[in-house]
């Protein structure tokens, strides 16, 4: 069961660092050459690309941050297993370092 009282707060997280919040690209049923039906649970594969939600301020460097190479509303590619999972008000999220991610899809 859910939380649905009156009183449920919204969670919001901001990454550390030099990571990302990602939501991860949903997966949809696919069908196999010979038209049978693949669900997605089906699938032993999880996404590797997703939409950047929050960014995190960046690395430290010599006292000062720098920024990340990427920024809220990007879609990303990103490690196969460089990644964190995380649920956030019943959703699946991602936290990934800048070092994983490998691509900025456009």
């Amino acid at each position: 069961m859910k939380n649905e009282s009156k009183g449920a707060k919204k969670i919001t997280v901001l990454p550390m660092g030099d990571r990302v919040l990602v939501k991860p690209e949903t997966l949809n049923d696919e069908q196999s050459p010979s038209g049978i039906i693949i669900p997605d649970t089906a699938r032993k594969e999880k996404p590797e690309r997703g939409e950047v939600i929050a960014v995190g301020p960046g690395k430290r460097e010599d006292g000062k941050n720098v920024p990340l190479s990427v920024s809220v509303g990007d879609t990303i590619m990103f490690s196969k297993y460089g990644y964190d999972e995380i649920v956030i008000n019943d959703e699946d999220h991602y936290i990934v370092a800048e070092s994983n991610i490998l691509a900025i899809i456009k």
